[in-house]
């Protein structure tokens, strides 16, 4: 596991700086909530009269006066969108990178075969999300408890859990990627977490656009569908298999993958 613990820290940095920013984010919308509580209920009656624009986020069907309505919509926005960059950057560099700054010819000349390489390497990756995730939800956790509110941990859980799954099955898809990629994985990563996010925005607003909701991940987090049904375990199933067909497609192209 010579290689895993390499890719871990050659990305510490990385992780330590998203996290922080994700986590940091999160925290100061947390904090904010006590100060906002009395005031949401007229923010929630605005919002709900301005059409497209609270349908494309789903805050037409949230009240914003309660911990998990706010919850759902300020912190689910960044962990949402800062987690699908932070999987799908790292996710997308993975294998691209070894050719982009030449370290290719020195890695693949050492005892393990390719085969072990993209392994290590994509447990890495899963590693990094995995920890991003669990420390995004301790700040969180130890956030709502320093304010003081009754805070519906299953609730928030669900939500977390929703987040992770999104983060897995972009991190799927850009590690496939990352095969083909020999340059550039930076901006794929970020076209690809952002174009998923703006779909889910266009079936959210257009009635003839929910199709897009088996296409984006972001269709499975819904925070007001998490809290007023519960988690879209069936959508959540068809992404994992997205993810699934984007690693067998890194392990299929890249052990026969002429290496520069």
């Amino acid at each position: 596991m010579t290689l895993f613990r390499h890719e871990l820290r050659q990305g510490w940095l990385s992780l330590l700086i998203w996290t922080l920013a994700i986590g940091g984010l999160m925290a100061v919308c947390i904090f904010l909530f006590p100060e906002m509580e009395g005031e949401m209920g007229q923010v929630g009656d605005m919002f709900s009269s301005m059409g497209a624009f609270t349908a494309a986020f789903g805050m037409d069907r949230l009240n914003f006066g309660t911990f998990s309505g706010f919850y759902a919509i300020e912190c689910g926005n960044i962990l949402g969108l800062g987690g699908a960059m932070f999987a799908a950057m790292t996710a997308a560099a993975a294998l691209a990178k070894e050719e982009k700054e030449g370290t290719a010819e020195f890695l693949l000349t050492h005892p393990e075969g390719r085969g072990q390489v993209v392994t290590e390497k994509l447990l890495a990756v899963l590693a990094q999300i995995l920890a991003l995730n669990l420390a995004v939800w301790a700040i969180s956790a130890l956030s709502g408890l320093a304010i003081g509110e009754e805070i519906p941990w299953g609730e928030l859980c669900k939500l977390h859990l929703a987040y992770f799954f999104l983060q897995l099955e972009l991190a799927g898809i850009c590690f496939g990627l990352s095969a083909f990629l020999r340059r550039g994985s930076l901006g794929a990563g970020l076209g690809i977490a952002a174009g998923a996010y703006f779909l889910d925005l266009i079936a959210n607003i257009a009635e003839k656009a929910e199709w897009l909701h088996y296409v984006t991940p972001f269709g499975y987090t819904a925070g007001a569908d998490i809290l007023a049904d519960g988690m879209d375990w069936p959508l959540i199933a068809l992404g994992m298999l997205w993810a699934c067909a984007g690693i067998a497609l890194a392990y299929g192209w890249y052990l026969r993958k002429d290496i520069h």
